[in-house]
């Protein structure tokens, strides 16, 4: 729930008479959610222990969102998305930024960082208590075997961002990026210009995204589709024809029907990766995902993933108890020898103690093939390095969270 904490209106003479300020409004929110972890790796290939306790964050965030009337129904947005790790004690601005205007008539535009395409996945598995790392997406949100994310699995920093209005139940949105890369150090090649624009000067091909997502909603069934297109800059990790500087292409297809307190989904992915440029036969990337294209060398465009996924999340609401399950499958790489699927098992038991807080047990497994790396979903960045699997290892966790929103 949202909680209006300052509305400042200041009117009337300052230094002169007549002078006046119109009127705008802070509102401060966000979540506090914060999960004891087991966490343990199956088919186990190192020495050592194969699993660990923790207390980890689960995307905690205060989010200070501005409003400016301007007149005529427009309105001047603005928000500040700010990251919490409670565990580590650590804090960012790395969130949903932006700042822009808006109107029921004609939609809303900004220009920041936002999430784009890759969590569109009918599941609600982790919108309260359920953990952030049994999520669907941390297969449908990766390609290669597992080591390369889509749409950064992310935010998308430098983007132009559209809502069209809502035409009786019909919205659409379309997002372009000037320069999507995330920070890459491939082998030496320095990480410049990957967040912010470095054209100027440069040789290499300039970089951008695009995405466009119709979404239909009847009340209780949903369908919608996204594209994602990227082109990432000719210097960036791309001169390597990694997968890492490889150029994304994804479409994902979902819908969902809810009767009864009961709801059943279905999300479908298929995404793909070319070499931006000419290459000799990479066999992997910095991450430690799976093998590239192998052997001789190969043009510029050659594939080097092409995988499909799908997902089936279901769900049922009694009262103040919400039971969450999904399978999720990706299938076998097209453009890469061997064994690259997975299947993943999510099962989250949540109870709303009052509107704002609320605890819930979540269980996730995932089962790599021989030469698939696929991970839960934030372990490496909100969890322990550790506990990323390699090839051919089969991460699962036990999760007890609580969350306070406000």
């Amino acid at each position: 729930m949202k909680k209006k904490l300052l509305a400042v209106a200041v009117a009337g003479a300052l230094a002169a008479p007549g002078l006046a300020l119109a009127q705008s409004s802070v509102t401060i929110s966000g979540i506090f959610k914060v999960s004891l972890d087991n966490q343990r790796i199956g088919s186990y290939t190192r020495a050592g222990r194969n699993s660990e306790n923790r207390i980890a964050d689960d995307s905690s965030r205060v989010l200070f969102n501005v409003v400016e009337d301007l007149g005529g129904g427009l309105q001047a947005i603005a928000q500040l998305d700010w990251r919490i790790v409670f565990d580590q004690g650590a804090d960012n601005i790395g969130g949903n930024n932006h700042v822009g205007l808006r109107s029921k008539t004609l939609g809303r535009i900004f220009v920041g960082r936002q999430d784009l395409h890759y969590f569109n996945r009918e599941s609600n598995l982790t919108d309260l208590a359920g953990s952030l790392k049994a999520d669907s997406i941390s297969l449908l949100a990766y390609a290669g075997g597992g080591g390369q994310a889509i749409a950064a699995a992310t935010r998308t920093p430098n983007v132009i961002h559209y809502t069209s209005p809502n035409w009786g139940g019909f919205t659409v949105v379309g997002a372009y990026s000037t320069s999507p890369n995330p920070a890459l150090a491939v082998a030496g090649v320095a990480a410049a210009g990957s967040v912010t624009e470095s054209d100027i000067g440069s040789a290499v091909r300039k970089g951008n995204a695009w995405t466009i997502n119709p979404n239909y909603d009847g009340g209780n069934w949903q369908v919608g589709w996204s594209h994602w297109n990227q082109k990432n800059d000719g210097g960036i990790g791309a001169a390597l024809a990694t997968n890492a500087g490889a150029d994304q292409r994804s479409d994902r297809l979902y819908g969902s029907f809810k009767m009864a307190g009961f709801k059943v989904g279905l999300a479908w992915d298929k995404s793909r990766l070319k070499a931006a440029t000419a290459g000799a036969g990479v066999t992997g990337v910095a991450s430690g995902g799976v093998a590239g294209v192998a052997g001789g060398a190969f043009a510029s465009g050659t594939e080097l993933s092409n995988r499909t996924a799908w997902s089936i999340p279901v769900s049922y609401t009694m009262g103040n108890n919400q039971f969450h399950a999904h399978y999720t499958r990706a299938r076998d790489d097209r453009a890469i020898a061997g064994d690259q699927g997975a299947r993943m098992l999510a099962l989250s038991y949540q109870y709303t103690m009052s509107k704002r807080t609320s605890v819930g047990l979540t269980y996730a497994t995932i089962r790599n093939n021989a030469n698939a790396n696929y991970n839960l979903f934030t372990n490496g960045s909100l969890g322990s390095a550790s506990s990323v699997a390699i090839a051919g290892e089969d991460p699962r966790m036990l999760a007890g969270t609580i969350r306070h929103a406000f």
